[in-house]
């Protein structure tokens, strides 16, 4: 791939000067690399003409920085790339400000941060609590998946009744909770009157594991539920089988694996990960090049041997279903579209939209970090991947029933949909 030697800074005068921009400075540094990278490293299935987004956009840039200067601001520079970016219309190309970047390497490399023990996502009326680490802080004041924090240090989170972003969202939960110091919350819970708790912090590995959870299913017996956040761990496959083998031990007859809030990772990991029902061949294409790779019994093969392999070559046999709805994206949606593959049923609402694409991150000046869509992808035949999933089984999550009666729409879609197959004794969707 095309690669500039020139360092960032010089290379943003460059393009300040090229393109008319009013002099260097921050905001003129992180336009111009991000726009370099886009202009020369793209390999997505947007077909906008990327440099006249360019060229249009500096225009803005320049406009805005006016009052600024050679002072203006990385901020400046991140809200006009953000609407680049939304014209360019690629959702897995994005730039992340430092604080968003600093948090990815976190997961990745599994560092000790302070952390509650919970991972949120912003809804109309708060953050909803999408993981709950064991015991972890948040686990041992009574904090469960599903919970609605309504107030947190004082404010109002998430997104208000038309649905706009309110200030306090997950990347600012993550702030308060890096200052390791107490955090009011007022907690919601179906049944109960809502009530104030203080979540302490302590030292925590970064990322969330699957979790391995169980449903009564009455007749068709106990159903095991994998909660999977993310795919980011290096390890996610192994931590995946791990629970896998403890729902066959526990005498799980059906599996459901919860992916609604889990936004992708690494693709070797969801491949490896999706081998566990049958074997996967991944293909992927950028500019000058293609690859391909399996994944077999959670372990990447060579695309041949798995291409080769025995259809009943897998780790689970049994009924599966997939939860998802529109925070999963990326690398869950190429799970999502494999285990389908393999006869699992898909339960939920519509995907994010870019699981036929892959990314790179790259550095860019001030400690942001560039999502850029680098690679297509393509199954064993060579067919594009889809961009989104369409459940098989429409059932969106109803926020209101969650959290005021604790009825959870999707999973009791899933739950009927198992039990039609546990009586029809048909072990495929």
């Amino acid at each position: 791939m095309p690669h500039n030697p020139l360092p960032s800074r010089v290379l943003a005068l460059a393009l300040s000067l090229s393109l008319g921009l009013a002099g260097a400075s921050p905001a003129t540094d992180l336009y111009g690399a991000a726009t370099q990278a886009l202009e020369t490293r793209y390999f997505g299935w947007a077909t906008a003409d990327r440099a006249d987004l360019t060229r249009r956009y500096a225009d803005v840039l320049t406009e805005r920085c006016a009052p600024q200067g050679e002072g203006c601001d990385y901020a400046t520079a991140r809200a006009v790339l953000g609407d680049l970016l939304t014209e360019l219309g690629d959702p897995h190309t994005n730039v992340r400000d430092p604080e968003g970047a600093e948090r990815l390497r976190e997961i990745s490399e599994n560092r000790a941060v302070p952390r509650t023990g919970v991972r949120v996502a912003r809804v109309v009326g708060g953050l909803l609590v999408v993981s709950v680490m064991p015991g972890s802080p948040a686990d041992l004041a009574g904090v469960r998946r599903f919970d609605l924090l309504t107030r947190v240090n004082g404010e109002v989170p998430g997104k208000d009744a038309q649905g706009q972003n309110l200030p306090l969202g997950p990347n600012e939960f993550v702030t308060l909770e890096r200052r390791a110091a107490p955090l009011p919350v007022t907690l919601r819970r179906a049944g109960v009157p809502d009530r104030d708790l203080t979540l302490g912090t302590a030292p925590l590995q970064a990322r969330d594991e699957p979790t391995l959870g169980w449903v009564d299913a009455g007749g068709t017996g106990r159903v095991a539920v994998i909660d999977f956040p993310s795919f980011l761990p290096q390890d996610s496959s192994e931590l995946f089988l791990k629970r896998l083998t403890e729902a066959q031990a526990g005498g799980a007859s059906a599996l459901i694996v919860d992916l609604r809030y889990n936004g992708g990772g690494s693709l070797g990991e969801c491949v490896a990960a999706a081998s566990a029902f049958a074997p996967v061949v991944y293909q992927s294409r950028w500019e000058g090049g293609t690859s391909s790779y399996g994944g077999l019994r959670g372990e990447e093969v060579r695309a041949a041997v798995a291409r080769a392999a025995a259809g009943t070559l897998n780790v689970w046999r049994g009924p599966v279903a997939v939860l998802v709805g529109p925070g999963t994206a990326s690398c869950a949606e190429v799970f999502s579209h494999f285990a389908r593959g393999a006869g699992a049923v898909v339960v939920g609402e519509a995907t994010r939209g870019v699981g036929n694409s892959g990314v790179q991150f790259l550095p860019l000046p001030g400690g942001h970090l560039l999502s850029l869509t680098v690679l297509r992808a393509f199954d064993a035949a060579g067919r594009p991947l889809p961009a989104a999933l369409v459940p098989d089984v429409l059932a969106p999550t109803d926020l209101t029933a969650l959290t005021t009666r604790g009825e959870d729409a999707t999973l009791a879609a899933a739950l009927r949909r198992l039990a039609a197959v546990g009586t029809s004794g048909d072990a495929r969707w």
